[in-house]
């Protein structure tokens, strides 16, 4: 049995009452293991479906993500299923080709799965103030593959220069952990009574921030994962009394086991199959200035440009030169874009095509990882899965192929790059994303979808 702090019992047996137990006791159960889908693959998957996601999914069995090269190539995202509820806010009350701002990203589950419902016409900002996190956050959203997705690495006060820019805020604030028990014993050691409350102070801050950006009639979706009303109930209950705003409740099914308060929505392990959650969304009500920006110019290069023939309809991308990086970005959103640029740090943007080295364009990992790559346009050699992981973990291949740059596959699938010079191949696969535990040589667990997409052949 996990030993809880003796603050959080008490706290915790005021809050689930007669379900206390049920309540210890699913925190001592296992973990629940979940993923979301990508549309990178066309399936459909007999798993049992998280009920409140279109995309999402439980699996009997915790696999070894590590050896699965379906997940490196972003077929899907490891994602806790409480968190995709998400999912029914954005239905509801975000327009699909919103300019969205996801204000605390790292490391991009809930930022991936807004991307994909801004696909057709949106565009989502995704933040995070921690560099390092920040790194991880640009790997998982290369990998999903979408194009319609900017990464910057700002604290979030700085997006109060945008003042009424964003149709829809997510602000899924750092928290004390509490929902977080069972899957993460450090969030139990971490855990104190003073923590609560300062956590529930730095997330008005953020939320102050976040009003200030959400354009009239613009949606802000708050979360946690923790329970106390500190942190949930009373920072909604703080920004209605603060500002002109009305909650924005959402349909939910009895059978999904989600408790509804008047302020919000959570989710508890002992009532739904998942881990800790609170989630509320308000609408902004009051009419807001909005942001000036000054014409501006982004960095020039007068050379040679490379063609956007690598990507499929190169006429809806607008190439941008931007720290010695050759981007595609689609031309519906390149004014927003460039808006952003001018005041923040922006780490990733569009579709990075290629590195420029003197007259050189080197072909970027997040070009193979699009969606939007032109198949046709490059040399691609399909791996086994012992090949495929020694790719993954930056090891010399040996492949069949032209010499230059080639896209290896896995069940069709990008993986990355490789550049045949002959003699031998360099893999480009990038360093620090690479697969550091050895390989086993002997009874290699085949990747948990691999039957699926089989028994489809």
């Amino acid at each position: 049995m996990k030993k809880l702090p003796e603050d959080f019992v008490k706290q915790a047996k005021e809050l689930f009452g007669n379900s206390y137990e049920a309540y210890t006791n699913a925190i001592n159960s296992e973990v629940v293991n979940s993923i979301r889908i990508n549309d990178k693959l066309t399936l459909n998957l007999d798993f049992e479906k998280v009920k409140w996601c279109d995309t999402g999914y439980y699996l009997s069995e915790r696999p070894n993500f590590t050896l699965d090269p379906f997940l490196h190539a972003g077929a899907y995202y490891v994602q806790e299923a409480s968190s995709m509820f998400l999912e029914q806010f954005l239905k509801k009350y975000v327009s699909a080709d919103a300019v969205a701002l996801d204000m605390c990203a790292a490391p991009g589950g809930k930022s991936s799965l807004m991307s994909q419902y801004l696909l057709n016409g949106g565009l989502l900002i995704s933040n995070e103030i921690v560099r390092n996190r920040a790194a991880v956050l640009t790997e998982n959203s290369i990998k999903w593959g979408n194009d319609n997705c900017l990464i910057t690495n700002n604290a979030p006060s700085a997006f109060e220069q945008y003042e009424g820019f964003f149709d829809a805020i997510l602000v899924d604030a750092p928290c004390s952990g509490e929902g977080m028990f069972r899957k993460d014993d450090t969030a139990i050691t971490e855990w104190s009574l003073q923590n609560v409350q300062l956590c529930a102070a730095r997330q008005k801050e953020i939320l102050k921030s976040a009003w200030v950006a959400l354009k009239e009639g613009g949606v802000l979706i708050y979360s946690t994962c923790t329970y106390n009303a500190y942190e949930n109930e009373d920072n909604v209950k703080w920004l209605l009394d603060s500002y002109d705003a009305e909650m924005l409740p959402v349909t939910i099914d009895a059978e999904w086991g989600v408790s509804e308060t008047p302020f919000g929505y959570h989710f508890y392990p002992h009532k739904t199959k998942g881990e800790g959650l609170f989630m509320a969304a308000v609408r902004k009500l009051s009419a807001t200035s909005e942001a000036k920006f000054k014409k501006t110019s982004t960095q020039q290069n007068s050379g040679r440009k490379p063609s956007l023939e690598c990507l499929q309809n190169p006429c809806d991308y607008q190439l941008l030169f931007h720290r010695n990086l050759w981007y595609a970005l689609p031309k519906k959103h390149e004014f927003k874009i460039k808006q952003l640029l001018q005041n923040l740090n922006v780490i990733y943007l569009g579709i990075e095509i290629y590195e420029q080295k003197r007259n050189d364009f080197i072909p970027q990992e997040s070009l193979a990882l699009s969606k939007y790559l032109n198949k046709e346009a490059v040399v691609s050699v399909d791996l086994s899965l012992e090949e495929a992981l020694r790719y993954l973990r930056s090891e010399t291949i040996a492949i069949d192929a032209p010499k230059g740059f080639c896209v290896v596959t896995y069940c069709g699938l990008p993986l990355g790059w490789v550049k045949n010079i002959g003699n031998r191949c360099n893999n480009l696969y990038p360093n620090n994303w690479r697969i550091r535990m050895e390989i086993p040589t002997d009874n290699l667990p085949q990747p948990f979808m691999l039957s699926e997409i089989n028994s489809r052949d």
